[in-house]
């Protein structure tokens, strides 16, 4: 019995093991697989941010697909932050019934996704070369034209989310509802802040 049981426990002690390095590995690839210079690259483009570390924290796993490329990096940038809008929204619904608040939060963060879609999907129309008209005729003037709206879609989204922690500030009631909507928000305030430092950096050096 003892013998079955010990055996028991190491069968499952290996497994969790295999699993561990596996999730280890899957997340760890993209940046193994990064040069120094793609590494150097994102570190020395989130220094525009007011969030350096945590810019590069969430970039730097890609950055073997980013490849030294302002464009790439700044649509990384949207990604990321539209998939961490994403979770935040699907946590706001599920609490949504809990306060008004977290009702509104929640229409607020509909509202940013919105805006982060708009700018994203701008910025593959600008690597595509869509959009040029008679009244934009230059690539170079199209690119400072098309960038604008995407720096003024990502402006809209920041106001959304500052809109709804601005509202819990004022909130008198306490509790983990509260603290957590507030603290998820809030990380999210600053992967947006980030990607717009990116998109302004970009608009301004990244004109063809």
């Amino acid at each position: 019995m003892v013998s079955q049981s010990l055996t028991a426990t190491l069968l499952l002690f290996t497994t969790f093991l295999f699993i561990s390095r596996s999730i280890s590995a899957v997340h760890s690839l993209p940046r193994l697989n990064a040069t120094t210079n793609d590494l150097t690259f994102i570190r020395t483009s989130c220094n525009v941010t007011l969030y350096p570390d945590l810019c590069f924290n969430s970039l730097a796993g890609y950055a073997s697909a980013v490849q030294n490329s302002p464009a790439r990096l700044t649509k990384l940038a949207i990604g990321v932050t539209i998939s961490k809008a994403k979770s935040t929204a699907l946590l706001l619904s599920k609490l949504s019934r809990s306060t008004a608040k977290v009702k509104d939060c929640a229409s607020y963060l509909k509202d940013a996704l919105d805006e982060m879609r708009d700018s994203l999907r701008t910025l593959r129309n600008i690597s595509r070369g869509i959009g040029t008209t008679a009244a934009v005729p230059s690539s170079v003037e199209m690119f400072r034209f098309k960038m604008s709206d995407v720096q003024t879609y990502m402006s809209a989204a920041l106001t959304y989310e500052d809109t709804c922690t601005d509202e819990y500030e004022e909130m008198d009631e306490a509790g983990g509802t509260k603290t957590s909507v507030y603290d998820r928000v809030n990380n999210l305030k600053r992967l947006t802040s980030n990607a717009l430092a990116l998109v302004n950096s970009y608009a301004n050096n990244g004109a063809p």
